[in-house]
């Protein structure tokens, strides 16, 4: 098992880097209208979820290269990564977080595989587990319908598509804003993105991070009231397409897809998308909320 060996602490300077790298307008990051929400269980603005998945992920990466496993990522034509999260808890400025790594295991389902369970900890208590998967194929909405890239070209920022089922949001990928998300995730920037080395590898997890402005822009819309009526996230399921990842550069026009799915009482679900130039997703998904009321 490998993992962390000195605690590590976010700040709210952390938070406030990575929310304002990703446009996360979410008030319970906030250090001041985190105190507006109601019944709010924690006593301060909390990190990001997608900020605690950049941190793991990228121990994950740091377990591929000790381990020398990239070689079989490419040799079996493992080319999708699949990140499956839950959240246990809030993490807060100032506590400890350790990460665990669990060794790596091979094959899926009588299918070519590398797998790998995680854990994070604050102060000693589970506060995110969920595994990542490496795969042939995406294993969250694979079959999703595909858009022209006509259809989203043509579109309006912040619009309705096809009867009001899926709500676009348009975002444009930058080099800085991926190393204030890593830098706030505390992960080392050059490790992907170095300019002087002409190294430019964009991390898996930040552009699916962007999808929290996508929601927060959509229940804006919907005239969702963020503070009276606040939602947490349970869960994320995402399929990366690390080839499609590998062509992306700065300033290219990413259109985040949403669509509301089948949810239970106090829950909502949306799938997602995120595509760049045409048909094939750079990611694809599910993101799970709860109310906040919910929370046990």
């Amino acid at each position: 098992m490998t993992g962390t060996t000195e605690p590590l602490r976010f700040a709210q300077l952390h938070v406030d880097v990575a929310r304002n790298a990703t446009d996360d307008f979410n008030p319970f990051h906030d250090p001041v209208r985190w105190s507006s929400i109601r019944a709010n269980p924690f006593p301060g603005p909390v990190v990001l979820g997608f900020q605690l998945l950049g941190l793991v992920a990228a121990r994950i990466d740091h377990h591929r290269l000790a381990c020398d496993e990239h070689e079989q990522l490419d040799s079996l034509g493992l080319r999708f990564s699949n990140f499956e999260c839950r959240f246990a808890g809030a993490v807060l400025p100032g506590q400890d977080v350790e990460v665990v790594v669990k060794p790596s295991r091979t094959g899926h389902g009588g299918s070519p595989a590398l797998s790998n369970r995680v854990a994070l900890y604050a102060d000693g208590r589970i506060a995110l587990t969920g595994f990542k998967r490496e795969t042939r194929g995406a294993l969250y909405l694979p079959d999703v319908e595909p858009f022209s890239a006509d259809e989203l070209d043509d579109a309006q920022d912040r619009t309705f598509l096809r009867g009001g089922d899926w709500f676009l949001k348009r975002k444009f990928i930058s080099n800085g804003h991926a190393k204030n998300f890593l830098c706030a995730s505390l992960v080392n920037a050059a490790d992907y993105i170095d300019e002087l080395a002409g190294e430019v590898n964009f991390p898996e997890v930040f552009p699916c991070a962007l999808l929290s402005c996508a929601l927060l822009e959509r229940a804006w819309c919907e005239e969702r009231d963020f503070e009276r009526h606040p939602f947490v996230y349970q869960s994320h399921r995402l399929s990366i397409d690390r080839d499609r990842l590998a062509a992306l550069r700065s300033h290219d026009r990413l259109h985040l897809l949403t669509r509301q799915c089948a949810d239970g009482e106090g829950k909502l679900a949306y799938e997602c998308l995120g595509i760049v130039s045409d048909q094939r997703p750079l990611f694809s998904g599910r993101i799970d909320l709860m109310r906040l009321g919910e929370l046990t």
